[in-house]
Order: structure tokens, then C-alpha cells, then sequence
């Protein structure tokens, strides 16, 4: 049965402009916008500072226990909290990067985030980005964009992102570390990145971020035109 409200999912790789994409056509619409990417991170976050042993579960569903995500909206920027703390900035960092996708190949930890994201989703229409949103947070979802881009190109672009941020970090290793990203998340047991049949592919390596919005813009009004505003 398909929900009352307009969901539209957007997944893909690491790196492809999902949230760029995701917030601008959320704020088009005026959706919720719910960047599910930035909640592991959040929780990774957590894990690194207070040392969680992945391997440990029962430690691992004790942290669980004490992680509340939220989303706060101010002057249309959408600030991800951690237990009452903006940590907008730390979870983008390159420490974050490289242990996020070990995080959320958890099952503990995705069956605790997608129950969050299904609440977030169930009253309100939304706009959520991430790795499985069409596939298993919202499989009915009625938009369901897959986003992909050149390898080479998601480097640079992150790359960029990051030392305009004045991060350390050379090319090589922002493209080392989303070829492991795109390595873990596609073979993990737990919810792994796949595109569902029905979502329709947006490979924005030669497009800019006008293009790729007007490429959703017009899927999302094709497939539920009363949810443009």
C-alpha cells in the first residue's frame, strides 16, 4: 500500500551530490528534507568518541539506547543534531569517511536508524537521500531516483569539498576511500546499495546542479503532479 503522503527516495554512491540534490529539490517542493547519510554518520560519530567496539553487540545496542537524532531547519539550512548538539561540520570530516560505512553495515545499527527514517517519512512528505531508501526504508516509495557519477569525478568533487574546508587530505586518498566505500556498501549483508527496478538511473558526471535538480524537478512532476507547489 502506498503511503498517503509523497515520498521521494534518491540513492546512490558516495559522493554523487545526493544531498546537494535531495535539499535543493526539497526546499523546491517544500518536503521535509531527511539526509539519512548524515544520521550513520552521526552515529559513527558517537561510536568513535566513545570508542564502541563494533564487534561487540551488545555494547553496540547499549550506545543504540543513548543516540537521538534530529533535524533542525534555520534560515533554510538543515542542521543535523547528535543528543542536542549540532554536528553538521564533525560528521564531515575524513576520520567520519572512512569508518561510516563499517557503522552502518551493522544491523543493529540500520534496523535502529530505518525505523527512525520510517517515522520521519510516515506523517510528512519528504525528500531522503541515502543508500536504501527505494529498496528497503521506502520501497513504495513514488519517486525513486539512483544517482551514480565517474569515480574520478566523485573524488575530485569531494576532494575539493574537503580541502575547501581546509581538511589535510590528498586526491589519492579521498578516491581510495570511496572506491572501500563503494566496495563495503555494495557487498554488505545488510541492506546493501542496489538500485531498485523501478528507480530511474541519474548519472550527473557531466551535469551541474541545475541540471541534475530539473532532471528530478521533472521525474517527480510526471509521477505525482500535485506535489508541485
Amino acid at each position: 500500500m502506498n503511503p498517503p503522503n509523497t515520498i521521494v527516495a534518491i540513492d546512490g554512491y558516495s559522493s554523487c551530490g545526493k544531498s546537494t540534490v535531495a535539499k535543493e529539490l526539497a526546499k523546491k517542493l517544500h518536503f521535509v528534507y531527511v539526509d539519512t547519510g548524515a544520521m550513520y554518520r552521526a552515529v559513527t560519530l558517537y561510536f568513535v568518541r566513545n570508542r564502541v567496539n563494533l564487534d561487540d553487540l551488545h555494547q553496540v545496542e547499549e550506545a543504540l539506547k543513548n543516540i537521538h537524532i534530529d533535524f533542525h531547519k534555520e534560515e533554510d539550512v538543515t542542521h543535523i543534531l547528535l543528543n542536542g548538539e549540532d554536528v553538521s561540520e564533525e560528521i564531515r570530516k575524513m576520520h567520519i569517511s572512512e569508518q561510516v560505512s563499517a557503522v552502518s553495515a551493522l544491523k543493529a545499527v540500520r534496523q535502529a536508524m530505518v525505523k527512525q527514517q520510517q517515522r520521519m517519512g510516515s506523517k510528512r512528505n519528504v525528500v531522503m537521500d541515502g543508500r536504501d531508501i527505494g529498496t528497503a526504508v521506502f520501497p513504495h516509495a513514488q519517486v525513486k531516483i539512483f544517482m551514480t557519477a565517474d569515480p574520478k569525478v566523485r573524488a575530485e568533487r569531494r576532494y575539493l569539498e574537503l580541502t575547501q574546508k581546509g581538511e589535510s587530505v590528498t586526491l589519492e586518498e579521498v578516491f581510495e576511500n570511496i572506491a572501500h566505500r563503494d566496495y563495503q556498501d555494495t557487498t554488505r549483508k545488510e541492506s546493501p546499495l542496489t538500485r531498485a527496478d523501478d528507480a530511474i538511473i541519474l548519472d550527473n558526471t557531466e551535469l551541474n546542479q541545475e541540471q541534475q535538480l530539473e532532471f528530478v524537478l521533472d521525474k517527480v512532476k510526471l509521477a505525482v503532479p500535485h506535489s508541485i507547489i
